[in-house]
This record gives structure tokens, C-alpha cells and sequence, in this order.
């Protein structure tokens, strides 16, 4: 497959597009304002317990963030704590204090210590070199740091690897010994251009071009996804976020045969998680498949697993007794269509 990678800008603000085969498969855009970027690490200050939430407020530089790890944390207590995701409009950014340092090839792991290796990495020698370079990269560090060598090592250089392990290390260990003061915003989160470099190397891209958004027809990608249909051959489906939930319905269209709603079903399934990540989607997710026997959802439910299985954090619930199927994606991202008001 080929991949191409466009760093460019959209009314001022960084943006970053994967092409695979021609075809858009993510894109990465930075918000408007100072916005905290997902990612972004700050020195907070708890402040009141919401137990009827099963969490707690803790103020941010300029705003408030929403924890849910609560277990011996008092209002007023100073702590660490990441970015998760987007905040929705009025309402705090969800925090966590499981804080990750990551990089290209690493990710160093407060308070989860130990050394590991990505399972997409399977040469056995490989594996031996790389435990060798994160055993000396680590060596002398606190024993509550952890490790984690990403799958963009494959290929890369050992001094590379090396440089990303000693530099994520050394910001951890000032990061975790920065506790006293007021909120402060300690590590900004990645912008767009970041990203690309930082989780899109593996496979390494064919090719990385700067300013060639419009060349490459991505604008017009990105309109596309401020619709809600997406077309399936002879079927469709549409993809419309509320308040509350993202509903899916997928539709058959014309085509009359017998197999025209497993054929459609099928293909609704293997596009969603790409149509959900693009446009930024998350949280509770209804699908309405297209009518089909009730034995055709054993084929169904392994294509939708096969779909899902690369996506992180994604807990498919299942069929309900209306026959719609409901999982969860956690929001990771602003929803493109905030992202792209009044830009294309």
C-alpha cells in the first residue's frame, strides 16, 4: 500500500493528512485558540469531590479538568495529570493522572514499571536488540518508570531509539519531580504536524510532502466528511452525531437481491471505524443494520470485531432486543466538523 503524508496549514492552523492508496485515512487538524491539545500534562489542584459522578473537578491553568482516579486524592492536594480527550462544549476536560511520555519509538510509564516491547515486532532478534537498548536506556532510572518501545522501532536506527528513550526519560523525571505551585501547563499536548511524525511512522509513509493539501484532492475528502452519507456500493449508510449518542442507518438502497442487506451490512461494518475516526467521533454509538435473519449476525459480529480490532479503547456491547447494535469509542479527538466551521 502507499502512503502519503501532507503537512500543511487550513485558515492558519496546522494540519496533517494520511493517504493510503489515495484514499484519506486520518487527518489531524489543530483546534482554534489555545485550546489544551490532547496529551498536554499539567500540575493541577483537586477541588471537589462529585460523587454522584464517581469523580472529581481539579483545576487547570485556565479551565478545569474531570478525574475519575480519585483513590487518596484531598481537595487541595497538588497532582499530575494528562489530557485524555476533547471537552465537550461547557463542560471540563476529562484528565487523567496515568501519565504517558511518548515519542516515535518510546513511551516511558510512570507508575507502571517494566520493559516492553510492541507485539507487531515478532523477528526474535530483533526483539533480543531492542531489550538490550531499553535495558541500557533505563538503567539507573526510578524504579516506578516503565517502558514501552513502539513498532515504528522496526527499521529505525539504534541511536535513534536510543535519543527517544534517554529524551522521554529525562522529561518524565523533571516532570514527575515538578509538584509545587499553583495549575501550570507542564508539557504541551501534539499538535497536528506532530502526530503525523510521532503515530503515523509504522508503516514508515512512501512519501512526506509539505503544502500539497490542495493537489491531492484532501479538501474535498474532508468535505465529503461534513456529510453524513456514505456510500456502499448499491447501499449507504448515514453517520449523524447528537447531543447523546452517534447514530448509524444502513440502507440497502436498490438492490432487491436476498444477499443485499448481509452484502451492505458487511460493508457498513469494515468502513465505520475509518468514517468515525475521520470525522472525530466517540462515545456511545447505535448502529440500525440493514433487516436480515437473525443467523446472519454470527458472520456479522466477526467482521465487526475484525473491523474494531485496531482501534484503541473501543468496547463493542452488542445487539439489542430492537436489533440495533451499540458500542462505545472513546472520544479522542474534536469532531471534524468543529474543527472545519466556515475553513472549506
Amino acid at each position: 500500500m502507499s502512503r502519503v503524508v501532507i503537512l500543511d496549514e487550513i485558515k492558519g492552523r496546522p494540519i496533517a493528512a494520511l493517504l493510503v492508496d489515495g484514499a484519506l485515512d486520518d487527518v489531524a487538524i489543530d483546534p482554534e485558540g489555545d485550546a489544551p491539545l490532547v496529551g498536554a500534562i499539567y500540575r493541577a489542584v483537586a477541588d471537589r469531590p462529585m460523587k454522584g459522578q464517581g469523580g472529581m473537578f481539579v483545576r487547570l491553568l485556565g479551565g478545569h479538568g474531570f478525574l475519575r482516579q480519585t483513590a487518596g486524592i484531598a481537595p487541595g492536594q497538588r497532582l499530575l495529570v494528562q489530557i485524555t480527550g476533547p471537552a465537550e462544549a461547557g463542560k471540563a476536560y476529562p484528565v487523567t493522572t496515568r501519565l504517558l511520555f511518548k515519542s516515535r519509538y518510546a513511551i516511558v510509564t510512570p507508575d507502571a514499571p517494566g520493559l516492553n516491547i510492541s507485539r507487531r515486532i515478532r523477528d526474535e532478534e530483533l526483539r533480543a536488540d531492542l531489550d538490550a537498548l531499553a535495558r541500557e536506556g533505563m538503567a539507573g532510572a526510578a524504579e516506578n518508570l516503565g517502558l514501552i518501545l513502539r513498532s515504528a522501532c522496526e527499521g529505525a536506527e539504534a541511536d535513534e531509539i536510543a535519543e527517544d528513550i534517554a529524551a522521554m526519560r529525562e522529561l518524565a523525571a523533571a516532570v514527575l519531580a515538578d509538584t509545587e505551585g499553583g495549575p501550570e501547563l507542564l508539557v504541551e499536548g501534539a499538535g497536528a504536524h506532530e502526530t503525523a511524525w510521532r503515530d503515523w511512522a509504522d508503516p514508515a509513509p512512501d512519501e512526506v510532502i509539505e503544502g500539497g493539501l490542495a493537489g491531492h484532492g484532501v479538501l474535498e475528502m474532508l468535505d465529503s466528511l461534513l456529510a453524513p452519507r456514505v456510500d456502499l456500493g448499491e447501499g449507504h449508510m448515514m453517520v449523524e452525531p447528537t447531543r447523546a449518542l452517534v447514530a448509524v442507518d444502513v440502507n440497502t438502497g436498490n438492490d432487491t437481491s436476498p444477499a443485499a442487506s448481509l452484502k451492505v451490512n458487511i460493508a457498513a461494518a469494515r468502513a465505520l471505524p475509518r468514517q468515525l475516526r475521520l470525522r472525530g467521533l466517540g462515545g456511545q454509538v447505535v448502529v440500525d443494520f440493514a433487516p436480515m435473519p437473525k443467523r446472519d449476525r454470527a458472520v456479522l459480529d466477526q467482521v465487526i470485531r475484525a473491523a474494531f480490532k485496531a482501534e484503541a479503547e473501543v468496547n463493542l456491547a452488542g445487539w439489542t432486543t430492537l436489533g440495533l447494535f451499540e458500542f462505545t469509542r472513546k472520544r479522542d479527538r474534536v469532531p471534524l466538523r468543529d474543527l472545519l466551521a466556515g475553513a472549506i
